[in-house]
């Protein structure tokens, strides 16, 4: 080791970088209208800001866990850092819908290098039994940044314009960099071979569903171009997915996705609560901002603010929910929020009107609040604490990957709900969809404000099912042991493979 590990520090100076990298997941959501409106665009674009970002940032991230493992999560992190933070002014110089989105893409990359390294340090310098409380503030920061992104949005695009939700990480990237390069260790490496047709059949896979997915609406679910179809996308990515699943069965060498990591019962159940987790929260704001936004003719800092109670119910009860998750069983916390975030969706679905109180609508806001402090913590640790260091990487790695799968499904998502709601709660005259275009640059007639608030409740309950989901999973963790003896654990197995 090059200098003596000092836990704390090295988690507070790794956590600014990776408030900031989620940050910039929902940011764009309160920047939507904004967006559209300077980059003279249509609403399905500038899903795709939020949408191609999130591929980018998700398709990687088996690999980039693997690079911390073999090169230290240090060196990967601070490379990550720098390639984020001038992705990020590239973005707010860009002068077209199509560079923004290109520019995501790059930015997107640059996340995906730091995030697994944040977690896979939090594996390595804490030990089991002590990793609750990082693992809550690890759980917290990221919750908190989902929610904090659209208020800090808010202010900036009302106050500067919406380059500067760009503009704003170059400064917060310099502060990360040095705090990082003085206060992180560097760790042992391990070497690796890297799949690099694991890589390759994992992000064209993902690309077909996604572009499936968001695209199917615009394309009204038939024909794209000759004999391309959006289904016939959606089943050829799915196709690929599975061949990338065998592949990794079969692979005779190091493969990208460590299957025996999946032998260990709560990894598994963590992973598929995540996915639901970062579908949910990707996609409930969307609806909300639009809502706010279009119809009550709130500004992007009045919209944002509304969010505010939820944002800090979270902040506070994180901390208290990452000091209980040594202590009781994770699996009731975590179970209790996914229930209380579903809740709180539909009590949202079933207040929107033309005409709600605006300050009702901070109460749903509040229980949302609650709900994610139960969420992030406990999921996070029961994922973490059976991963022995030499796997620490590759867990945090594939851990990661199904959470911004489930995000990018989210984004996805629901721009094809919104766009099928608006088709059919808008007036048929004149066209649904010359109609959706017209609602979404700009003033909003309130003939239709119904219709589309409308639209706006019913996609709310889209993450609300999926949050059931979550609860459904998160049921069957098992309470985890007081120690954990790396060498026996199922984990542990996967580090038999072949290097």
């Amino acid at each position: 080791m090059d200098q003596p590990i000092r836990p704390w520090p090295a988690l507070w100076a790794l956590v600014i970088g990776f408030f900031m990298i989620l940050i910039d997941t929902t940011i764009v959501s309160v920047a939507n209208p904004a967006i559209l409106e300077g980059l003279r665009t249509d609403i399905n674009s500038v899903i795709w800001v939020t949408s191609a970002y999130l591929l980018a940032y998700a398709v990687p991230v088996l690999i980039t866990g693997r690079l911390g493992d073999r090169f230290g999560p240090k060196n990967v992190y601070l490379t990550g850092l720098v390639i984020f933070t001038g992705a990020s002014v590239w973005c707010g110089l860009s002068g077209s819908i199509t560079v923004l989105i290109a520019e995501r893409v790059v930015q997107g990359l640059g996340a995906a290098l730091m995030t697994p390294q944040t977690m896979a340090v939090i594996t390595r310098i804490f030990p089991p039994d002590k990793r609750g409380a990082a693992m809550g503030l690890w759980g917290s920061v990221a919750g908190v940044a989902t929610l904090v992104g659209p208020i800090l949005g808010g202010l900036l695009v009302d106050g500067l314009g919406w380059e500067w939700i760009f503009f704003i990480n170059l400064p917060v990237g310099i502060v990360a960099f040095v705090l990082a390069a003085r206060l992180v260790p560097r760790l042992e490496t391990h070497p690796h071979r890297f799949d690099v047709l694991g890589v390759l059949l994992s992000a064209v896979g993902m690309f077909l569903v996604i572009f499936g997915i968001q695209e199917g609406e615009k394309y009204d679910w038939g024909t794209i171009t000759g004999i391309v179809s959006v289904p016939s996308l959606i089943v050829a990515g799915i196709v690929v997915l599975v061949a990338f699943v065998v592949w990794q069965k079969v692979n005779s060498g190091e493969p990208l996705l460590p299957l025996g990591l999946f032998r260990d019962r709560n990894f598994s159940l963590a992973n598929g609560a995540i996915t639901t987790v970062g579908f949910a929260v990707t996609c409930m704001s969307t609806p909300l901002i639009f809502y706010f936004q279009l119809v009550r003719g709130l500004t992007p800092t009045q919209s944002a603010l509304i969010l505010v109670p939820m944002a800090v119910l979270l902040a506070v009860g994180s901390p208290l929910v990452g000091r209980l998750i040594d202590r009781v069983n994770p699996r009731n916390i975590a179970v209790t929020g996914l229930v209380l975030l579903a809740a709180g969706l539909c009590w949202y679905s079933a207040m929107l009107t033309p005409d709600v109180s605006i300050w009702l609508l901070t109460l749903p806001g509040a229980l949302l609040g609650v709900a994610s402090a139960a969420i992030w913590g406990p999921i996070s640790t029961t994922a973490t604490r059976n991963l022995p260091p030499q796997l620490a990487g590759a867990g945090a790695g594939v851990y990661n990957t199904t959470r911004q799968i489930g995000a990018v499904l989210g984004s996805a998502s629901i721009a094809a709900l919104i766009q099928a709601r608006l088709t059919a709660e808008l007036p048929a005259s004149p066209g649904p969809a010359n109609a959706s275009e017209f609602t979404l640059t700009g003033s909003l007639p309130a003939a239709l404000h119904a219709g589309f608030t409308s639209a706006m409740a019913e996609s709310m309950l889209l993450p609300a099912a999926v949050a059931v989901l979550g609860a459904v999973v998160v049921a069957f963790f098992a309470k985890p042991a007081k120690v954990v003896n790396w060498s026996q654990t199922p984990a542990a197995m996967a580090g038999d493979q072949k290097r």
